[in-house]
């Protein structure tokens, strides 16, 4: 697998169980569901007009709407900023429609809520549009090299994470059957690689739990160390 598009291709559809999340509702996705919401979130994306090398901002959280919007942007090329400043300079702006109003857009940003329909006209509801969004993958192709997560020290491309990643399920012993277990809000690239691509890469399914604390551990098994040393360590 080289891009994310692998991971989510549709050959990869299917019945498993992919993402589980508690919270005002419980989310339950299989592959197929999974799969198809992510290409349709970055079709929103793109009609929103974000293309290769935009920035997509994101207010995390564990659910699986910022998760899907990470992967949605990344499938067009665009980089994903999570938890922004205050004041947001991005093509696209998606957090909980709850909090949008203490950031400070910059005009022209495409900003979308989820969570709750947007009072506003000039905000998007995530839910709404990506439900009548194409269930197709998203127009622009992606290449290994193209950075995708930023978090605000480097650049992490596709090829970056993909290898985060493959590191985490040979280190994990990930198998279609496992439940890997993701605490916290799912945002710094080492939860990212390792506790959202690395089950997708296995066909395991991930259970968000929320919480302040990272971590990324196999139900019944072990679990990797996401602190900031997590690519040192899978690179060396």
């Amino acid at each position: 697998m080289q891009t994310l598009a692998d991971v989510l291709a549709r050959e990869r559809r299917g019945d498993a169980p992919a993402l589980y999340a508690e919270g005002p509702t419980t989310q339950r996705y299989d592959y197929r569901r999974f799969l198809t919401t992510a290409w349709k979130t970055g079709n929103l994306l793109h009609k929103r007009g974000v293309r290769t090398g935009a920035t997509v901002a994101i207010v995390p959280s564990a659910r699986a709407q910022p998760v899907l919007t990470f992967l949605g942007a990344s499938l067009l090329g665009a980089v994903t900023r999570f938890s922004p400043p205050r004041a947001v300079e991005a093509r696209a702006f998606v957090a909980p429609t709850d909090r949008l109003a203490e950031y400070d857009i910059a005009p022209g940003t495409a900003t979308v809520g989820y969570g709750a329909d947007p009072e506003s006209p000039a905000h998007d509801y995530w839910e709404g549009g990506v439900w009548s969004e194409n269930p197709t993958m998203p127009p622009e192709p992606a290449a290994p090299s193209d950075p995708i997560l930023d978090d605000g020290d480097r650049q992490y491309t596709h090829a970056d994470l993909l290898a985060g990643a493959t590191w985490a399920v040979e280190e994990l012993g990930l198998a279609a059957d496992d439940t890997v277990a993701v605490g916290g809000t799912v945002s710094s690239p080492p939860v990212i690689a390792a506790g959202i691509l690395a089950p997708l890469v296995a066909g395991a399914s991930i259970r968000l739990d929320g919480g302040d604390e990272e971590h990324v551990a196999v139900e019944g098994g072990g679990s990797v160390d996401v602190s900031a040393g997590f690519f040192d360590r899978e690179s060396g």
